[in-house]
């Protein structure tokens, strides 16, 4: 077991981790990150050429100004911010490594994790976690599902110019990934269980992508199932009737399951249909003392309702709230 324990150990290295050690080292308190990929891994993720539909003063974290000229920052601008305020902020990352369980004790918690360098177990007199979600999407559970062709993140299109690409689902993420798929130069088939696109699609989104299936630009089957993939296409089920979409590849853009199991296995309750654990808004502690919850882990299944912009005061209430725990009078004034 490495070292004395720290003050507070964060599951995760990603915009809301990064605040909450930012937050931590303002405090006087010591902190390490402890992420399975790199910094800001689900930004790495992201589309290439995405920008971001907040603006920049709203991705702002720690209080560190985002110098940028455009209103709105791409990913590339996105992850240079982060990665800066986490070097400002001299951030101890242990990266590449992957928690493995969390285990509350009489004087704090054991955290064990394994990288690249084996299995390390690190004591912490608090442990906040803000894994987000985009490391475990949701699955059709078909056959072929596995197959090498079948992706469930989206970069970037310009593989797939003169291909037939299946995209699965019509919320922003397939949305986004059948325009830009369209326009550089893939047919593009959209299949989605429901009557319509999701009302949740971005308002600029909506219109452009139900006039590209209006003018058979996009090819939309509504209602419709997929069954399952097999060579150069998709099986699909509408109306009763099954055929087979031509597909050189296909993006299954569902959705994402919250990771809650550690907290599960750490003791929190959690609603086992929404998959929110039980904790305080205010402080962001779940119901196991000194075990706090960050950033989208918080909205469970609504994983809609928490972005970066709503979700950076995560960083200052449970670090304030810790502080004041830690270190009363002292802690609490310096995470003001």
């Amino acid at each position: 077991m490495s070292g004395d324990p720290l003050d507070l150990l964060v599951v995760g290295a990603g915009p809301t981790g990064i605040a909450l050690g930012a937050e931590a080292r303002r405090a006087g308190l010591d902190c390490l990150l402890v992420e399975r990929g790199a910094l800001v891994e689900s930004l790495l993720g992201y589309p290439a050429e995405m920008v971001f539909f907040t603006t920049r003063e709203r991705l702002e974290i720690a209080g560190v100004p985002f110098p940028l000229p455009e209103e709105k920052p791409n990913r590339r601008q996105a992850i240079a911010y982060y990665q800066a305020v986490a070097a400002a902020f001299r951030l101890e990352c242990a990266l590449h490594e992957e928690v493995e369980s969390i285990r509350p004790g009489e004087d704090g918690f054991r955290v064990r994790s394994r990288g690249r360098d084996g299995e390390v177990t690190r004591r912490a007199r608090a442990v906040a976690v803000a894994t987000g979600y985009f490391a475990n999407p949701l699955r059709l559970g078909v056959p072929g599902e596995d197959r090498p062709e079948v992706r469930r993140r989206y970069r970037e299109p310009w593989e797939h110019f003169g291909e037939d690409v299946v995209v699965v689902g019509a919320g922003n993420s397939g949305a986004e990934a059948a325009l830009e798929l369209f326009r550089h130069g893939a047919r593009v088939t959209l299949v989605h269980r429901g009557a319509a696109l999701k009302e949740t699609v971005k308002y600029w989104l909506k219109p452009d992508l139900e006039n590209r299936i209006a003018e058979g630009s996009i090819q939309a089957l509504f209602e419709a199932e997929v069954l399952g993939f097999v060579d150069g296409a998709v099986v699909v089920r509408q109306g009763g009737r099954e055929r087979r979409v031509p597909a050189r590849a296909a993006y299954v853009l569902i959705g994402y399951e919250p990771e809650v199991r550690l907290l599960e296995e750490a003791g929190v309750t959690v609603d086992p249909a929404t998959r929110i654990p039980a904790f305080d808004p205010a402080t962001g502690e779940t119901d196991v003392p000194g075990l706090y919850v960050a950033g989208t882990v918080q909205a469970g299944r609504e994983t809609h309702r928490i972005f970066i912009e709503n979700s950076r005061e995560h960083g200052p209430a449970i670090v304030r709230h810790l502080a004041a725990r830690l270190r009363p009078g002292v802690g609490a004034v310096a995470a003001e």
